[in-house]
């Protein structure tokens, strides 16, 4: 049938479904056992949204289930892909991923964990493996100062202390 046909109010806006945290093209997805934990729980809730999904209008269903299957599909994929890294198996001495690491820099102390996309959240002190301070640290070990560009400023990061929790 031609759209010349169709009424206005029959044709549906395809909905927008929000992305999922970016994994640069060809980076391995690596997730702590806690982050996978987080994944495998979202998925329950989501797949109990759309299992308990109480709306009548029918063209509102079928946009509100188009969402729900679309953040479905990419939180399958990103499960699919992730590649549990141990915390326990990562060399204790060295910055590595799933270490909770001290450093200082410009006379204030920080703390924070590197892990995987999913589960970064600044409030929590958990920094993505791939964020620039996260990837500057990487392979350091206590003691050790590295030049961090933060702009046009170049900051001095040490390392004061690294653990694996």
């Amino acid at each position: 049938m031609s759209r010349g046909f169709v009424k206005e109010d029959d044709q549906e806006e395809t909905p927008i479904i929000p992305p999922r945290a970016a994994l640069p093209e060809g980076v391995t997805n690596y997730i702590t056992p806690f982050g996978l934990q987080l994944l495998l729980t979202e998925k329950e809730n989501i797949e109990e949204e759309r299992a308990n999904l109480n709306v009548q209008d029918e063209q509102e269903r079928r946009r509100d289930l188009a969402v729900i299957n679309g953040r479905l599909t990419l939180l399958q994929e990103r499960v699919a892909s992730a590649r549990v890294l141990q915390p326990h198996d990562q060399v204790k001495d060295e910055v590595r991923f799933a270490a909770t690491v001290i450093i200082k820099m410009n006379k204030q102390v920080q703390e924070f964990q590197i892990v995987g996309v999913d589960e970064a959240d600044v409030k929590q002190q958990k920094i993505a493996f791939i964020a620039p301070i996260a990837r500057v640290i990487t392979g350091k070990k206590v003691g050790d100062q590295v030049d961090f560009q933060l702009g046009n400023d170049i900051r001095k990061i040490e390392i004061v202390e690294i653990s694996y929790r």
